[in-house]
């Protein structure tokens, strides 16, 4: 689906950030984006308690907002002379400095400056937007309110076009090489819970919404509370039924990766990811039963 929208190239891409952001801001840009008005409940339930916008819970180590992840989105700031505000990786601040980069660049007066603006943004891009924002837009269609499902994929298509703006990225992306080790056998159900959700270790965004989906299909009780409380909870009352449909989830995410356009070394590095995933979750034996 392609969607029209009023705003020119920076000012969309401020725009699809601050969408995120707040219930205010979403209202006041929506009109320019198309979107239809989101309420309050349906904004909080999606980026507060689904999706929160973070590059480090996708991008970090620890799966969480701040931590290593957003450390090193701020490390970026600094070194291009920018004292990093309080959410360095909220995708606001980050296609606000996007955006930002882009103008300076075009404005410049000498070569060699726009050259450098020209290189931090492919920087910021290729390392702190790209690598996660494509799954993310995914996890937020997955959860089914349409506007937020409009908003989505304009947000895939404005990145998209960036993409193919760019000069191709030289190497893998900083948090892909630093990242921690993906799916293990012979994992104890603590440490197979924690990794699951991880995105950069398991290669699957698991929100709440699509937790509380897998209860219903592995036709266990879903707990409120923190995702790897009730992933817990769910591997407690049936192991056996909720490790097939998180090896069903692994398979979905794998695919939906590598089906992803543009395709390149970073969505199939997030296919390889989930796949080993599947593979590990097929073979996992729950305490008690026979491998």
């Amino acid at each position: 689906m392609t969607v029209t929208v009023t705003a020119g190239r920076w000012e969309l891409l401020r725009a699809l950030g601050a969408v995120p952001d707040s219930p205010a801001a979403a209202r006041s840009v929506g009109p320019a984006l198309g979107l239809d008005p989101v309420s309050d409940a349906d904004h909080t339930d999606a980026f507060v308690l689904n999706c929160p916008p973070y590059a480090a819970i996708y991008l970090g180590p620890q799966g969480a907002i701040g931590g290593e992840g957003a450390d090193r989105v701020a490390g970026f700031w600094r070194a291009i002379g920018i004292t990093p505000p309080a959410e360095p990786d909220h995708l606001a601040a980050l296609l606000g400095l996007y955006a930002r980069l882009g103008e300076a660049m075009a404005g410049a007066g000498r070569p060699a400056t726009a050259a450098a603006l020209a290189r931090s943004q492919a920087v910021l891009f290729w390392e702190h937007l790209w690598p996660w924002l494509p799954a993310y837009l995914d996890a937020v269609t997955d959860l089914a309110v349409p506007s937020l499902a409009r908003w989505a994929d304009l947000a895939r298509q404005a990145v998209a076009a960036e993409y193919r703006r760019l000069p191709p990225c030289p190497r893998r992306p900083l948090a892909f090489r630093a990242a921690p080790p993906g799916a293990r056998p012979g994992a104890g159900p603590a440490d197979l819970v924690e990794f699951l959700t991880i995105p950069v270790r398991s290669g699957l965004i698991l929100t709440r919404r699509r937790l509380a989906q897998g209860a219903g299909r592995a036709a266990v009780g879903f707990r409120i509370g923190e995702r790897r409380f009730a992933l817990r909870a769910m591997l407690e009352q049936d192991p056996r039924a909720t490790l097939d449909w998180l090896a069903g989830e692994a398979d979905r995410w794998r695919q939906r990766h590598r089906d992803r356009v543009p395709a390149d070394g970073a969505t199939g590095w997030w296919a390889a990811r989930a796949a080993r995933t599947g593979q590990v979750l097929r073979g996992y034996a729950p305490a008690g039963s026979v491998p």
